[in-house]
């Protein structure tokens, strides 16, 4: 499962604290992700839990105002410091494979956008977000509140994880990752996931791993996937 597309860089971010999410959420806005919801279905995401999710995130809100009247499709755009969002249908089979339900904590390496953190919160979960970038740091600190989302993001390196906030019971990494970091298994608790796309012959696989009750773990994997590369070991 590869993207279908990656969108230019724009020029500037459509955020300010100010904006009203409500204002700019529009009925057309609304009917889009229906829409982009059932275009989901089709390609084979069930989960009712993950799509309802999906049905409420402004997904255009997250993205410059040029591409508004794209935001819906299916189709992953650069967002900056060399990042992208997801394509829909990645956010929405990484979420489905992590089996979240309300009240768990998940870490979250690599915020981005701060698109799939608010999906995993709409979902119920206790959101806990690495972001090696700078830039996008600053960025979604201050628009996942101003977006109503109450999530606990970080400048780190993501290869470290959150050991002062373990354990977790899921762990999702949005970045190509060449190995699976011993720090990420360590801080997921017994009975935990952990989704993470690893380098391969093809772009990634997509793993996920399952800290079982003895402590071992073990692994599923899920198909070929396409992401910017995980970074670390940068951090100033």
């Amino acid at each position: 499962m590869k993207p279908e597309g990656l969108m230019p860089l724009p020029y500037f971010w459509p955020m300010t604290t100010t904006q009203s999410r409500n204002v700019r959420d529009t009925p057309r806005h609304q009917g889009q992700r229906r829409l982009l919801i059932e275009k989901l279905r089709e390609k084979g995401i069930f989960s009712e839990a993950v799509l309802a999710a999906m049905g409420r995130v402004p997904r255009h809100l997250y993205l410059d105002s040029a591409f508004d009247r794209q935001a819906y499709e299916d189709v992953a755009f650069q967002i900056g410091a060399g990042q992208t969002i997801s394509q829909p249908s990645t956010v929405a089979h990484q979420s489905t494979l992590l089996q979240v339900t309300k009240g768990m904590k998940v870490l979250e390496i690599g915020t981005g956008s701060g698109y799939q953190a608010s999906v995993l919160a709409e979902m119920g979960a206790k959101v806990f977000s690495v972001e090696r970038q700078k830039e996008l740091f600053d960025r979604t600190r201050l628009l996942l509140p101003a977006l109503g989302y109450q999530i606990r993001t970080s400048y780190g390196d993501g290869y470290l994880g959150l050991p002062s906030f373990a354990p977790f019971d899921r762990v999702i990494v949005t970045a190509g990752a060449p190995f699976v970091p011993d720090a990420l298994t360590h801080q997921l608790a017994v009975g935990g996931i952990l989704v993470i796309p690893v380098d391969g012959a093809d772009g990634q696989e997509m793993l996920t791993i399952r800290k079982e009750a003895d402590g071992s773990l073990s692994e599923a994997r899920h198909g070929s996937f396409r992401f910017v590369p995980m970074l670390g070991d940068r951090v100033r």
